[in-house]
């Protein structure tokens, strides 16, 4: 039977709410067909206005809470509904915590990897303080209609943007410095980028702070390699704000969803601003991908070297190792690390990173990890284990494929996506065996999960 015949446009339903799905909004079910309603909870009773109706599935607005889940709560923020960037404000923090464990349990009865329903998870490890956290701010900038210049974030699935002043999930003083650079950007009448017209210089203003040093690194993403009133800019922050040790400009003036282009240019100060991580120092330069959690980064690592188990005479390998910031932790414990990424900045900031800490046992190449492990294995070196903490998309089907042909003795993969985690898996464990998971809590107040799975070959 097809869901448009039963359930239409417009109508509105009564709906018994039985769990969160990935995304963090309600799911109940209206004769069989799963409805997904954001903003509802577990244990509720709700009317829903149905928005969208397709063949396997229904989307619906809440209009009425009847009976209120006991983890209810009241969001904080003033554009929680609007914004897009949270979405488990109204839902209190231990419940927050469970849901980030049932969203992996929905993930393996999808894909259904092999023995699954025996994998142990272990409970969410959380935060004291589940707020401003995040160590990055990056605002698109926008000039309205009446000539005001706002930062924010575009509503979701849209192009509209929302004004925000205070993100309650933001490091304060990343708040503080982006509020007056676009203060600044108004009053010296510098030119903002128009979508539309394709006209205009700035698009985005990043701000970064190292937590443990205080150092903060501004970063004006502009449509062409112009900024006008530079000078006045870099016054007002050296003025304002002498903790900001590093100011750069990056030039995106391709017409795509990424926030940042291939053109830095160093504009004032240092090129990098310095992290400390786990007795680990890290130069962090303007696209250098870094955690946004350093609190909880320190978790997450302690967990994946946990679950790696190194050995003094191991050699590991750090997939998709960024600036070196896992397998740097480790090095001190291994015989040598090897790390690959494909940005050729990340792994310039991996080698001086390992300098730094006077580590003669690294060996960081560019290129992507599904070409440099078979090329590495076939010359002869022998690997102990793998760390792999791949993109959203989870791991390279050439990549899967190395891991099958030649399976490491040990293999810890630390996952930022459970539905492409759960996807791997199902490769993978023809070959290794998942001896358990444990989720860090990352992203508060958010839907995304992470977790550390170990693995052990077969």
């Amino acid at each position: 039977m097809k869901t448009q015949h039963t359930i239409k446009v417009g109508s509105t339903l009564s709906l018994k709410i039985k769990r969160l799905g990935i995304n963090g909004e309600g799911i109940g079910f209206y004769k069989r067909t799963i409805i997904f309603v954001p903003g509802a909870l577990p244990k509720e009773d709700v009317l829903v206005k149905v928005t969208t109706v397709s063949e396997r599935y229904a989307e619906g607005s809440l209009q009425k809470i009847t009976k209120k889940s006991p983890d209810r709560v009241l969001p904080p923020c003033p554009v929680y509904e609007k914004c897009g960037g949270c979405q488990l404000q109204h839902l209190a923090y231990p419940a927050q915590l469970k849901f980030k464990n049932d969203i992996l349990r929905q993930s393996f009865d999808k894909y259904k990897p092999e023995s699954y329903q025996n994998y142990q998870i272990k409970p969410t490890i959380g935060m004291e303080e589940p707020w401003h956290y995040r160590n990055k701010l990056q605002y698109q900038i926008q000039k309205t209609s009446s000539g005001k210049v706002i930062g924010g974030l575009y509503e979701p699935n849209s192009h509209q943007l929302v004004s925000i002043e205070d993100c309650l999930v933001q490091h304060p003083e990343t708040t503080k410095v982006v509020n007056l650079m676009i203060h600044a950007l108004e009053s010296l009448a510098v030119p903002i980028y128009d979508e539309k017209q394709n006209s205009g210089i700035v698009k985005t203003i990043m701000v970064r702070v190292g937590v443990a040093t205080k150092e903060l690194q501004v970063v004006f993403i502009t449509q062409s390699q112009k900024l006008p009133r530079k000078k006045e800019l870099i016054q007002l922050l050296n003025d304002q704000f002498p903790q900001v040790v590093s100011i750069m400009q990056n030039v995106q003036n391709k017409k795509t969803s990424a926030i940042m282009g291939d053109e830095t240019f160093h504009l004032w100060g240092k090129e990098n601003i310095e992290e400390h991580l786990n007795d680990v120092v890290f130069d962090l330069s303007a696209r250098a991908f870094f955690q946004l959690n350093p609190a909880q980064t320190s978790i997450l690592y302690q967990e994946a070297i946990k679950a790696i188990d190194p050995k003094a005479t191991d050699t590991i390998i750090d997939a998709y190792c960024g600036v070196g910031t896992i397998g740097l932790s480790i090095a001190k414990q291994v015989k040598e690390v090897r790390g690959m990424d494909t940005i050729p900045a990340a792994i310039a900031d991996a080698q001086k990173n390992a300098e730094r800490l006077n580590l003669h046992n690294t060996h960081y190449e560019v290129g992507a990890a599904e070409e440099l492990l078979p090329k590495w294995l076939m010359s002869g070196i022998k690997i102990d284990g793998l760390l792999v903490d791949p993109p959203r998309t989870g791991l390279d089907k050439k990549l899967l494929k190395s891991l099958l042909n030649y399976p490491l003795a040990k293999m810890v993969y630390v996952s930022c996506n459970p539905s492409t985690l759960a996807r791997d898996l199902v490769e993978l464990s023809q070959r290794y065996n998942v001896d358990y998971c444990q989720s860090v809590d990352m992203f508060p107040q958010t839907a995304r999960a992470e977790v550390v799975v170990k693995l052990t070959k077969k």
